[in-house]
């Protein structure tokens, strides 16, 4: 791993994780450093789920491979904000 490697996976995952918080409706008691986290976990699940169907690589944008990371990323982003909120007494 090189730090653009790294690099490029925080970016994407504050992308994902920005877009799965704008997809939820309502609002979600986690922080803007926890949604980047969700977001890389979903676009890493994301994009292996997307190579395990065999949706094909592309040059520009893998739409199908957004779509389930933005998706991923909605359920992530909800599952820790119910379970944050659950914890806050």
């Amino acid at each position: 791993m090189t730090i653009e490697t790294i690099l490029g996976a925080i970016v994407i995952g504050a992308i994902i994780g920005a877009l799965g918080r704008l997809v939820l409706p309502g609002r979600q008691p986690i922080g803007w450093i926890l949604t980047i986290v969700v977001g890389i976990v979903a676009a890493l699940i994301g994009t292996a789920i997307a190579q395990g169907l065999g949706v094909a690589t592309t040059d520009g944008i893998d739409w199908i491979e957004l779509v389930m990371q933005v998706v991923l990323a909605v359920i992530g982003v909800g599952a820790v904000a119910a379970l944050r909120g659950r914890t806050r007494v």
